[in-house]
């Protein structure tokens, strides 16, 4: 594994662990804000919610670690595009995974529709599209910053030119 792959999967890791962290953030404080539960059936279970933001994190984690390990760093770009469909897709699939879950928990479909829809309607599944876009686009940013860079930052002493 080249030294730019490692770079890559070592920064996606800690996007990983910022989306999360963002995620669990951002649905608590806009669940205080509008005061409103994110799953608000008590048939979901207590499970559900974390599961879903987990499928969402696992799925921007595989999309940064996919791009940065594919890509060569003279050809890093910022991917706006590409981030924005992460968004999409991880926003998707957190009402997919809650719908699915749900659907097995309790094998009613009209009510996985429902819990689904629900979410569709809330503003927590925004936020976890704007959260992976936002991520992914920073991610990008970061390895497309990277290009030329050798070896870990030096102070000004350790410096040869100077």
């Amino acid at each position: 594994m080249r030294d730019y792959q490692k770079y890559a999967i070592t920064l996606a890791m800690f996007a990983a662990g910022l989306y999360v962290a963002l995620i669990v953030a951002g649905l608590g404080i806009v669940s205080l804000v509008t005061d409103r539960d994110v799953i608000v059936d008590p048939q979901a279970g207590p499970l559900l919610g974390p599961m879903m933001v987990g499928v969402s994190a696992v799925y921007v984690t595989f999309r940064m670690v996919w791009s940065g390990i594919r890509t060569r760093p003279e050809h890093q770009r910022v991917m706006l595009g590409y981030s924005l469909l992460t968004g999409i897709a991880a926003a998707v699939l957190f009402v997919a995974a809650g719908a699915l879950i749900y659907l097995f928990g309790n094998g009613d479909l009209a009510a996985a529709t429902s819990f689904a829809l629900g979410l569709v309607l809330g503003p927590f599944t925004a936020l976890t599209g704007v959260f992976a876009f936002a991520v992914t686009l920073m991610y990008s940013w970061l390895l497309a910053a990277h290009v030329g860079s050798r070896g870990r930052p030096l102070w000004p002493w350790e410096r040869p030119d100077g």
